[in-house]
């Protein structure tokens, strides 16, 4: 074949060897205006060592690896013993050695360590969101334990270790250790007050056996676990640990991984339990009110997670469109490309926004604080994991069918989109859990009132959302999604009025909360300044 027919032009280079962190405009701005001025010299050391690495081709090489060599179960070895075992690819244990070295399982014992944690996993994920499900579990394991004073002591050092150790070893043995959690079950799903696994107490104190079935465990090469049980005073929280004290492996069988629509380098499992020895979490019958704090964090990890999918593939879809050319033109600079591109990025900058806002009131720590996040974190939830996957199907479309080709990594984004939604409580739990919060809760109602009105007469539009938001409450259990999904709205609203530029500001509120804007992305107003929007959002360090 003639050479003259490979001539390759047109094409766009790769997004590459740039710092995923500067390059993030609305990021690099939450993180000044959250953290303490004499953190801020130290956080950006961190983020920006963390920013050049996730941009890195090697990096990126190992999250394409990572998926494309998948885990794999060995529940028995070449002698027939029981093992139950996941074989991962040296890629995923590199991405998650480099992130717990860089501090994305420690957070609730430093200062800004909130804010600084979660713009760090915004930043990392973004080249390999599979491995951000063992970070959060380990992350969100703490709380939950620090309602035993005993168990927090022995194991909140080494789940906020900043030493990653792979390999099934008595976790005394470990500098570090990773945990999982297993709620879910096969009759019952988020209604876990269905589950049938029993809890027998044993004649030490809070030691018990465990025997049933977990229909979704998630991250199963873990060193421990938190799971529910039905214990005689009810349902209960348990530490399940992988290996025992003696070195003997714990009884968990696991079944086989879920092969998963996407998040595929991540392994989620079904596991049997048949005596399996665990310490309970807090009382007998409060399993629930246990492990929701660590269900609360898994959650706003799940709206960080789809911020960073988001803001990786806006950043593909600018960055394609500044480099591609059609009909006599770079794409970037076709007016309804600039919508298109702007309707993304206004939709990404809001979600990332909201999120370290989530984080920061985490780090302040107050009654105030702590009633807001009571009802923003299933409110972003819900509303930030739902815009995901049309976001990174639009995204996807901005590359033609390039982007419908695996090597763009496009694809594996879309796949990976729908996944925050649905774990951590689908959109009709969360949903349902801000109706119990307006219902029972006014202090929780009183704090994102006070937050969302501090942006009162800023921009009428915003002011009109906000007045009309709780007004019309008849048949509210059958609208409760219409509900949240305006409060998550008048809620980023209010946080671009008092932070973003009036750029920014002015696309959304018209947009969002103003009514002008269509049924899909890129139906903005035209005479909005969405240059500057795209501009805002161009993956190039200033």
């Amino acid at each position: 074949m003639a050479a003259t027919t490979h001539t390759v032009s047109n094409q766009v280079p790769p997004l590459v060897d740039y710092d995923v962190f500067a390059a993030d405009r609305a990021l690099t701005e939450a993180v000044e205006r959250h953290l303490a001025p004499e953190l801020l010299a130290g956080a950006r050391d961190e983020l920006g060592e963390l920013g050049r690495s996730a941009g890195s081709a090697q990096v990126q090489r190992w999250g394409a690896q990572a998926n494309e060599y998948p885990p794999k179960l060995r529940t028995h070895d070449r002698y027939g013993h029981r093992i139950d075992e996941v074989e991962f690819h040296p890629a995923w244990h590199r991405l998650l050695g480099h992130a717990v070295t860089a501090g994305l399982t420690d957070a609730w014992g430093r200062p800004g360590g909130h804010v600084r944690r979660a713009a760090g996993f915004l930043v990392w994920t973004q080249p390999e969101g599979g491995h951000g499900c063992p970070l959060s579990m380990t992350h969100a394991a703490v709380p939950a334990l620090r309602t035993d004073p005993v168990l927090a002591a022995e194991w909140e050092p080494r789940l906020t270790s900043w030493v990653y150790e792979d390999g099934l070893r008595p976790p005394a043995q470990k500098a570090g250790v990773l945990f999982g959690m297993g709620m879910t079950e096969k009759q019952g799903g988020s209604d876990v007050r269905a589950n049938t696994t029993r809890a027998e107490p044993l004649s030490a104190d809070g030691e018990y056996l465990l025997t049933g079935h977990k229909w979704f465990c998630s991250a199963p090469m873990s060193d421990g676990f938190l799971v529910l049980a039905q214990a005689p005073g009810g349902l209960t929280c348990f530490l399940l640990p992988r290996v025992l004290p003696d070195g003997t492996r714990n009884a968990f069988a696991i079944q086989r991984l879920k092969d998963k629509l996407g998040n595929r380098s991540n392994a989620s499992s079904e596991v049997e339990f048949d005596g399996t020895w665990a310490r309970r979490v807090g009382e007998e019958g409060r399993g629930v009110r246990t492990i929701i704090e660590m269900v609360a964090a898994t959650r706003l990890d799940c709206v960080l997670g789809s911020a960073a999918l988001m803001r990786q593939a806006v950043a593909q879809a600018i960055h394609h469109c500044t480099y591609r050319s059609a009909f006599g033109g770079v794409l970037i600079e076709k007016p309804l490309m600039r919508n298109v591109l702007a309707d993304l990025a206004l939709e990404s900058e809001a979600a990332t926004v909201l999120a370290l806002r989530l984080a920061a009131a985490y780090d302040a720590d107050t009654e105030t604080e702590r009633a807001f996040l009571r009802i923003a974190v299933p409110t972003a939830k819900y509303w930030v994991t739902k815009r995901c996957t049309p976001l990174a199907g639009e995204a996807l479309e901005c590359l033609g069918g390039n982007g419908y080709v695996e090597e763009s990594g496009m694809p594996r984004l879309l796949r990976e989109a729908p996944l925050n939604s649905i774990w951590e409580g689908s959109g009709n739990v969360q949903a349902l859990d801000v109706l119990r919060a307006l219902q029972r809760e006014p202090q929780a109602l009183n704090a994102f009132l006070q937050e969302v009105g501090r942006a009162r007469g800023a921009d009428h539009r915003l002011d009109g959302a906000i007045k009309d938001m709780l007004t019309d409450l008849n048949g509210i259990e059958a609208r409760a999604r219409r509900l949240v999904e305006r409060m998550a709205l008048v809620l980023q609203g209010s946080l671009l009025v008092r932070w973003a530029p009036p750029e920014v500001a002015d696309a959304f509120c018209a947009s969002r909360l103003g009514g002008d804007w269509g049924s899909a992305f890129g139906t903005l107003p035209h005479s909005l300044d969405l240059a500057s929007i795209v501009e805002r959002a161009r993956p190039v360090a200033p």
